[in-house]
């Protein structure tokens, strides 16, 4: 007998055994019995926004579908396929919707042009840190309306990821004052670029494979990208004068795997498990990660370069908070979605902001 039929047979006798004991005389029916797990296999496509094996993010998409591999036993194997290898990298959303795909990789805020609402589900200006976002997603209601929200689009969505807090840019010229912005070309996306433009300034849109070049010729006077760890790989402190924090813009962006409901529902409960445990490692590594590449990245930056370093003027800070308030007020006026999405948030953030700024004052 080989091994494949051993295991069979020490299932059947297990059951049988378990049946046999629940069972007493006068008994109608007998008790139901556990779900047996099946050798079936899946083979999935993962496809993300990020460019193939991208530091930290993409080779954190590798590592998920790794873990979900060898947690399975090889019972599900995730192929994975960075931006534009198999679908363009702001269309991951509609292909797993679709179900042209199992899985994806992203950040919710991409997908805003088919539901605004989507974006309190990343990152939003002044919006709360990596660990209280957790925090609401599990224990807060976040992610039961995360859910809702994805619902209509054949979509279940899990946290997998966060960048952490970012900085604030890279910049030619000072942030003195509010009046600083007015002129300012910058690349920012999202949100963020509307809280900018609402100051004065232009919000440029370009891939992150731009920057670079676009910062060096002029075509942008600043830029914002993730934090120092890719900053410094990119080589931003060799073309900008100075460098701002805190990235009030992304305080702490969650990344997400969007599964199709279709291909999730086909899935073996233990397998689902296993798929739900991953994003939850995966969530959580990404962001231990990035927290300790940063740190070693910041000072790097400060003993090779000659950038000045500096906080943003609390002036500034003050008047961004408020235009961002304003926007989110008038997005939750105009979009009932819009609405849900962000007195939800906002009630959490300002609940645990009290307990949170008591850890601040150590």
């Amino acid at each position: 007998m080989n091994r494949k039929d051993f295991l069979k047979t020490g299932v059947a006798m297990g059951i049988g055994a378990s049946l046999l004991a629940s069972c007493k005389p006068g008994d109608d029916q007998l008790i139901e019995a556990p779900a047996i797990i099946t050798d079936k296999k899946f083979k999935w496509k993962m496809v993300t926004t990020w460019p193939p094996n991208f530091p930290v993010i993409g080779e954190g998409c590798n590592r998920l579908a790794e873990w979900i591999y060898k947690m399975s036993a090889g019972r599900l194997e995730i192929t994975v396929y960075g931006g534009g290898e198999l679908v363009p990298p702001l269309q991951v959303f509609e292909a797993v919707s679709g179900g042209s795909v199992e899985i994806g990789h992203g950040a919710s805020y991409y997908w805003a042009g088919i539901e605004q609402s989507f974006q309190f589900f990343t990152s939003i200006p002044f919006g709360m840190s990596a660990q209280q976002i957790n925090a609401w997603m599990d224990y807060g209601g976040g992610r039961e309306l995360w859910e809702d929200l994805y619902s209509p689009f054949n979509i279940i969505p899990f946290p997998a990821g966060n960048t952490g807090l970012q900085m604030g840019g890279w910049f030619n010229r000072k942030i003195e004052s509010m009046d600083s912005w007015k002129g300012l070309k910058m690349r920012m996306p999202g949100l963020g670029g509307k809280v900018i433009e609402a100051a004065g300034a232009t919000a440029v849109l370009s891939p992150g494979s731009e920057l670079y070049t676009n910062l060096e010729r002029g075509v942008i006077d600043a830029t914002e990208w993730i934090g120092p760890y890719h900053d410094y790989v990119i080589g931003f402190h060799d073309i900008a004068r100075y460098y701002y924090y805190p990235g009030w813009h992304e305080t702490g962006s969650l990344l997400e795997c969007i599964i199709n409901k279709r291909d999730w529902e086909q899935l073996p409960e233990d397998l689902q498990e296993i798929v739900r445990t991953a994003c939850y490692r995966a969530n959580q590594d990404m962001l231990s990660e990035f927290e300790a590449k940063n740190n070693l990245y910041l000072k790097k930056i400060m003993d090779e370069s000659d950038v000045e370093i500096l906080p943003y003027p609390d002036d500034v800070m003050e008047g961004m908070k408020k235009i961002a308030l304003d926007i989110y007020e008038d997005m939750a006026q105009r979009d009932e979605l819009s609405k849900r999405a962000y007195e939800s948030f906002k009630a959490f953030q300002n609940d645990i902001n009290e307990w949170s700024l008591m850890g601040a004052k150590m």
